[in-house]
Parts: structure tokens; C-alpha cells; sequence
């Protein structure tokens, strides 16, 4: 590149300096999304997403949640693959669907199912493997970018041999490429297998598939102890989507469970540090706001989704100040 000066960062790359963000970043993960939130001189950027478990509790039915994501301000949504059935049980298109989302301005980011691919036993990992097929075709008709793959079936104990998940999840992936979408490896803080980031991280590198990534989550960090400096050893693409919330101090990390989940800025949580550490290393970031909470439930649905909003929007800001 004659008459070009390098950044620091390029130099510092082309010298190997990077060599270890690459190899646990830049081999791992979906293209980026386009731009949301970019601050000024930095390569980081955020898109706002709304999971829409947030409102799942109103029982709105998923069209009239789609409008709610959409007037609230939102970019991106994350539907529950159970909504999506309900809808075409009831009569609903997909190609309806697809195109109301799309009119909206809104884009599917992921969705979130629980196939039971993870399981050592045999039987019920084909029947997961089939399961994730149908749902997986299920949500590419809408025109979803992911596919949630949270440990599920593995939740309590005997622990399960690390390689092995890294194939079922290269085999998730191959599924996943099927229907143009990428399977997240989904952190679960309350598990007893794949509470930490490393472990998720770690299955994802040993599947050798360029796709691979983890998705993580606020409160799952804290309920499964990883410490979120973890997140300055990855690269860009690690981890593609980051479910936001907020949690308080009392009840401690050992009895907390989902449904004290809070809005971003409303608890605890060190989330511009988390935010910072996350894109260390430039990129865009989807942070979707996925809540539980009871108390939200009973409140007008889309002033919960507007609230959340602005939490997430300004503690991104106080990330890239």
C-alpha cells in the first residue's frame, strides 16, 4: 500500500502482535451486521435488538409484539420459535410475517429454541437434530440471521466431555448452513455444564467451523461466575449478539435467578466495562434485551420495550464516551 500510513492497530497485526485475537476471534463468528451505534474514532458499533421474551408475558401473539418492537425504536427482534408456531397454528403466513417485520424496518436477529442437541444419549439427540431442523426452517421463512443453541438437556450433571459437544455443535452448525443460519453456542450461567465463557468459547473454537461463536448474556455471566475482562481475549466476531439486562445485589449470585432481571442501568451490573471489554477489538455488537421480570409484565408493553431502549442506548454511550 504505497504512500499509505498504517494505524497502530494494522502495524501492531501485521507484526503477529494480534495473532492471539485472531486465532480466538477472527476465525469464529457471522459477518458482522451493518452499523447501529458507532461513536466517533472508534470500530466499534451496536445494533438494539428486542428479545422479545421481554414482552412474552403480556401474551400479545407475535404480530402485535413485532409492532411493539417497531414503534418502540427497535432495529432488530429475537422471537421464541413457540410464538412463531402459534402463529401458523392460528392461520398465520410466514411470508406475512416476513414481510410485516421487514415493512417495519426491523430485522430477525435470532431466535431462540431449546433442542436438545447437546445430550449424550443417542435417541434424543437425533429427535433434537430433527427438531432443530423443522424450527430452523421454521424461522429462516421469516428471515431469521440465527439460531439459539443453548445447552439444554444439559443442565444438571454428569458433566459432559467437551470435544464431544464440539462436534454435535459443528453438526448444529452444518444444519444451520442449510437454511442460512448460524447456530449460537448459548451460555447458561445456571447450568452445571457451559456456565462459563471460556467452556462455551472453547466448544466453539474446537469445532474448526468458521461460524462458530457464542452467545452471551448479562445475567448468565454473573449467575455462572465469568469474569467479563474474558471478553478483551476475543476477537470481533466471537460473540456476534449479547442478551442485555441488569441485576440487583440482593439476592446474592447463588439463590438470583431470571426473574429478577432488570433494565440495563437499573441494577449492578458494571455494564459500560462489560460493553468496552466486548469490542476491544472493533466490530459490530447486537445487544438484545431479554428480560423475565414479573413486575414488567404488568406494566404497558410498550413502555417496558421503550424503557429498555434507552437503558441499552445509554450505557452503549457510556461505553464509546
Amino acid at each position: 500500500m504505497p504512500n499509505q500510513i498504517l494505524s497502530r492497530r494494522e502495524a501492531l497485526a501485521r507484526t503477529g502482535l494480534f495473532a492471539g485475537a485472531s486465532l480466538l476471534g477472527g476465525s469464529l463468528g457471522a459477518n458482522a451486521a451493518e452499523p447501529g451505534t458507532t461513536a466517533p474514532g472508534t470500530a466499534a458499533s451496536f445494533r438494539f435488538c428486542l428479545n422479545l421474551a421481554t414482552i412474552r408475558g403480556h401474551k400479545l401473539g407475535i404480530v402485535k409484539e413485532v409492532d411493539i418492537a417497531a414503534r418502540a425504536g427497535y432495529q432488530g427482534i429475537e422471537p421464541w420459535v413457540d410464538t412463531i408456531a402459534d402463529f401458523t397454528r392460528a392461520g398465520g403466513k410466514l411470508g406475512d410475517l416476513r414481510r410485516q417485520i421487514t415493512d417495519a424496518g426491523l430485522t430477525v436477529e435470532g431466535a431462540i429454541a431449546f433442542p436438545e442437541w447437546i445430550v449424550d444419549d443417542e435417541d434424543r439427540r437425533a429427535k433434537a437434530m430433527e427438531r432443530a431442523k423443522r424450527e430452523m426452517d421454521l424461522v429462516s421463512q421469516i428471515g431469521a440471521k440465527r439460531f439459539a443453541a443453548p445447552p439444554a438437556g444439559g443442565t444438571n450433571l454428569p458433566k459432559l466431555d467437551v470435544l464431544k459437544v464440539a462436534e454435535r455443535y459443528r453438526a448444529l452448525l452444518e444444519l444451520g448452513e442449510q437454511f442460512g443460519l448460524v447456530a449460537e453456542f448459548e451460555l447458561w450461567g445456571f447450568s452445571q455444564n457451559f456456565h462459563r465463557l471460556g467452556e462455551c468459547v472453547w466448544v466453539a473454537m474446537e469445532t474448526g467451523h468458521p461460524k462458530a461463536c457464542v452467545l452471551a448474556d448479562v445475567f448468565h455471566l454473573y449467575k455462572g461466575g465469568s469474569d467479563w475482562r474474558g471478553f478483551r481475549l476475543l476477537g470481533p466476531d466471537t460473540v456476534p449478539v449479547i442478551h442485555m439486562n441488569d441485576y440487583p445485589a440482593d439476592p446474592p449470585r447463588e439463590r438470583i435467578n431470571d426473574s429478577f432481571r432488570v433494565h440495563p442501568g437499573r441494577g449492578t451490573a458494571p455494564l459500560p466495562e462489560i460493553l468496552r471489554a466486548l469490542t476491544a477489538h472493533g466490530g459490530t455488537k447486537v445487544l438484545s434485551l431479554e428480560l423475565f421480570n414479573n413486575d414488567y409484565y404488568k406494566q404497558d408493553a410498550l413502555e417496558v420495550a421503550k424503557a429498555g431502549l434507552a437503558g441499552m442506548k445509554a450505557q452503549a454511550e457510556k461505553a464509546l464516551a
